[in-house]
């Protein structure tokens, strides 16, 4: 089973930065693409930014020009830049691809990490 764990999140003031690392772990996969969603209060879990195998990124209009995401091996990492209050949110990090073995797809969540971006 893939696992991921995030890290990285806390509280910064309005126009401040912060950077959020996701590592995936286990055995016998192979990830197609990896990306961070995020939950505000009282919203639905919406898209920030995804990467994919070939390095085809996507992010959400919201944070076009803010945030940038990378990876390297099975670790993702979203530097996010002028954080502003709507910001703030539960991000998660996710997962897709497949299992060596039988060939079978997996998509993986994480736990969340909290985010806060005071004014």
């Amino acid at each position: 089973q893939v696992q991921l764990v995030e890290s990285g999140g806390g509280l910064v003031q309005a126009g401040g930065s912060l950077r959020l690392s996701c590592a995936a772990s286990g055995s016998g996969f192979k990830i197609r693409a990896m990306g961070w969603h995020r939950q505000g209060p009282g919203k639905q879990r919406e898209l920030v930014a995804t990467i994919t195998l070939g390095r085809t990124i996507n992010y959400a209009d919201s944070v076009k020009g803010r945030f940038t995401i990378s990876n390297v091996k099975n670790t993702v990492t979203l530097q996010m830049n002028s954080l502003r209050p709507e910001d703030t949110a539960v991000y998660y990090c996710s997962a897709n691809g497949y299992y060596y073995d039988g060939m079978n797809d997996f998509s993986s969540w994480g736990r969340g990490t909290q985010v806060t971006v005071s004014s």
